[in-house]
């Protein structure tokens, strides 16, 4: 019998009745590692000798995940898939990564990622690109590429991601599952390499909402060692969990959703438009109110460049310890600059050396107010914009990209600059720390596509209730990879 495809609380029921045995979870789920490691390439490292847990009243124990290769892991391989680190074990768990173990989780593998998050394709990690499980000629999007590939193929119900732009949320769409990221701060960033310090969330992939509530109910807290993270106790997303909607209120952005504001729109653009339409309708049919709003184009259009100049700009100074001298392999020269000339210029791949150029370049004083400066005040305006929705609306619900997974080399996408804010409105969640979710929201073209809520900070139980409340009209909760 198959159990990896199960839900969280089935496979806890079943280890609590004696059905399954911690010990036959994990062997299934290494047989699968390997299984989806030869077919997708979803892995950096697969911990083989991996140990069965004890089976407590945790929901999580006993039951395999995995984890993003960007979570620090004591004793295990974590390379933030980059060849600067491709031998680095730490000595220390991050916090998220203590907090799973002591609700008795067990690691079967660490995920390949984008590298050190900086991606949006799965196929700049030192190992390899990752093909998405549904379709192998299509990518999983990124940087929780790895993640959401297994949990999308059924190596085990959920594994950790992380999220600066849209890392989780748009994988979970190109896999036809759920990826939430929480309110920044609800979960500790202490031990997740730093991309970008004021963007980074933690979060989850699973394969429906409650799985996603139980994980992060697990996760999240206050940590002395993280100054940014803040006291949820109070908050309980499994419990809150009631699919009651009556009443809310959502809206979705006209520049965004209006198929006519797209001049020469894809076949899968108007399909993926009908489906977040027909989306709308079961919203209204659940008793929520929907109504359509409109955010200033010239705002939205500002959106791409302020996620780039932001976050390269602190993603250079995040990354300057990568050095070669501190840890990491050794670079060559006669003198330390040199030795760390030839450890960056040999380690990171062209997609990061070109990040780094532009952070270096707007944090240079002569360049500061032009480009950091502006781009942290527009960030300003946009946030602000989203807050004032928020004064009326519980959330803002909107399609995730302009279709279906894109084709691995390109050559069937249409690359047209009236998507560019449908492809990146999913940073403005970033932008506010705001609690944000994508769910499954059927599929174009025989591929998943995906729905997202994003609500208020600190309101992630009404968030999620949404998302749980839809989910449970649809048919798309707990759906394994098939390919196409």
């Amino acid at each position: 019998m198959k159990y990896m495809n199960k839900s969280i609380e089935e496979l806890h029921e079943m280890l609590k009745k004696g059905e399954v045995t911690s010990e036959e979870l994990v062997k299934e789920s290494l047989e699968l590692s390997h299984q989806i490691q030869d077919e997708c390439n979803a892995f950096v490292t697969i911990i083989d000798d991996a140990q069965p847990k004890k089976v407590t009243d945790n929901l999580l124990s006993g039951i395999p995940c995995g984890l993003k290769d960007n979570y620090s892991t004591k004793g295990i391989l974590s390379t933030g898939s980059s060849n600067t680190l491709k031998d680095y074990v730490p000595f220390f768990d991050a916090t998220a990564v203590k907090k799973l173990k002591e609700a008795g989780a067990v690691f079967v593998n660490k995920t390949v990622m984008d590298e050190f998050g900086m991606g949006g394709t799965g196929t700049t990690g030192h190992t390899g690109t990752v093909l998405n499980p549904w379709d192998k000629t299509r990518m999983c999007a990124g940087s929780s590429s790895g993640s959401a590939a297994a949990v999308a193929a059924g190596v085990y119900p959920y594994a950790t991601g992380s999220d600066t732009g849209d890392s989780i949320r748009k994988p979970a769409a190109y896999c036809g599952i759920v990826g939430y990221k929480p309110t920044y701060g609800m979960i500790s960033r202490y031990g997740l390499f730093p991309f970008a310090s004021s963007l980074d969330h933690l979060g989850v992939l699973t394969r429906n909402v409650k799985d996603a509530a139980i994980v992060v109910d697990n996760m999240k807290g206050i940590d002395p060692n993280d100054m940014t993270s803040w006291d949820s106790e109070k908050i309980h997303l499994r419990e809150s969990l009631n699919g009651q909607v009556k009443g809310k209120k959502l809206c979705y952005i006209q520049e965004i959703c209006d198929l006519s504001n797209y001049t020469n729109p894809s076949d899968e653009l108007k399909e993926h438009l009908a489906n977040f339409n027909k989306t709308l309708d079961l919203c209204r049919n659940l008793g929520m109110e929907v109504e359509e709003v409109s955010v200033d184009k010239t705002l939205l259009n500002a959106l791409a460049a302020v996620y780039v100049v932001i976050s390269c700009a602190e993603a250079t100074s995040n990354m300057s310890n990568l050095t070669g001298i501190i840890f990491g392999p050794r670079g060559e020269g006669d003198n330390y600059v040199d030795m760390m000339k030839d450890h960056r210029t040999k380690g990171f791949s062209p997609l990061i050396k070109r990040r780094f150029v532009i952070g270096s370049y707007v944090l240079q004083s002569q360049n500061q107010e032009r480009y950091f400066r502006n781009a942290q005040r527009v960030r300003r305006l946009l946030v602000d914009a989203w807050k004032d929705l928020y004064k009326k609306y519980d959330a803002v619900i909107l399609p995730v990209g302009s279709g279906p997974a894109k084709h691995l080399d390109g050559s069937k996408d249409i690359l047209d600059k009236d998507t560019v804010v449908l492809e990146e409105h999913l940073q403005i969640g970033n932008f506010g720390g705001f609690p944000s979710i994508t769910i499954p929201n059927g599929f174009v073209s025989k591929l998943p596509v995906g729905v997202n809520i994003t609500g208020n900070c600190y309101d992630d139980e009404n968030v999620l209730n949404i998302a749980y409340a839809l989910e449970q009209e649809m048919d798309y909760q707990n759906q394994i990879a098939k390919e196409v």
